[in-house]
């Protein structure tokens, strides 16, 4: 298990045991103190990328910067990206085009390219200290409309977005790359090997009513990790959904395709 994420699987638990109400209680933290991730997503207006791809893109960009080695103890990331874990972890996913897109290719960070969709994850800091290529990109106004997004290709994890719950593409980008920090942090030293040498690869998918009922935690997250290798993302219902909402259930060994 990478040392790096065991603050987040130490509360992973914890987190989905609280009551609604307490998950967006911030209370007990400054503005000035709030860290996040920036998550760029590359949508260019006259091409813009399929929605699943991009989000596939932005859940691994997100876990590759915690894993890189430069985030390790020593490491150049390591004080920003330890600061980060230690809180809430927070994401901000914004959109970038042209120029825009090109200039934070300088920041440090990781980009990730899947099927022609880009994504870029930057070294998580204090937000009110962003970066202005960062801090001067829309975080809102775009959508990409629904995919086809074809089979769940053998070998990877699934991340099942709410069927309950829609978000725009922004959302979903953070959504899943908290996904694919909480099953890392999980996840033995041979299993998270496996995972890295795909590139953290990920199928994203909205589960079916059915499937979703079928995975869902409920109040026994061990179970359904010792069981169906099934984690959850759990919203602190800032934007877009209610405190408390399961976003996302990752599971680490698809057995049966999405139904």
């Amino acid at each position: 298990m990478s040392s790096v994420l065991d603050p987040l699987g130490a509360r992973y638990a914890y987190w989905l045991g609280l009551p609604a109400e307490d998950t967006s209680d911030t209370s007990d933290e400054l503005p000035e103190e709030v860290r996040a991730m920036p998550v760029i997503l590359r949508i260019e207006r006259a091409e813009p990328p399929r929605r699943t791809p991009l989000l596939e893109a932005a859940a691994a960009a997100a876990l590759a910067v915690c894993l890189d080695e430069r985030a390790e103890p020593g490491g150049e990331w390591a004080e920003p990206v330890h600061a980060w874990l230690d809180n809430r972890i927070r994401k901000v996913a914004r959109r970038a085009r042209g120029a825009h897109w090109a200039a934070v290719q300088d920041l440090p960070g990781i980009t990730v390219e899947i099927d022609g969709a880009e994504a870029r994850a930057l070294v998580p800091g204090l937000v009110a200290e962003a970066p202005k290529e960062v801090s001067r990109l829309q975080i809102s106004g775009s959508e990409l409309p629904p995919d086809e997004p074809g089979p769940i290709p053998d070998g990877v994890p699934l991340l099942l977005l709410n069927p309950h719950a829609p978000m725009t593409v922004g959302k979903a980008a953070a959504q899943v790359g908290h996904a694919t920090m909480i099953l890392a942090a999980l996840l033995d030293d041979a299993a998270l090997s496996r995972w890295a040498a795909q590139g953290y690869r990920s199928a994203v998918r909205t589960a079916s009513v059915a499937r979703w009922k079928e995975l869902h935690p409920g109040d026994d997250p061990e179970g359904a990790w010792r069981r169906d290798r099934v984690v959850a993302v759990r919203d602190a219902g800032f934007t877009e959904v209610d405190p408390g909402t399961i976003t996302v259930l990752a599971q680490w060994e698809p057995e049966q395709a999405l139904s």
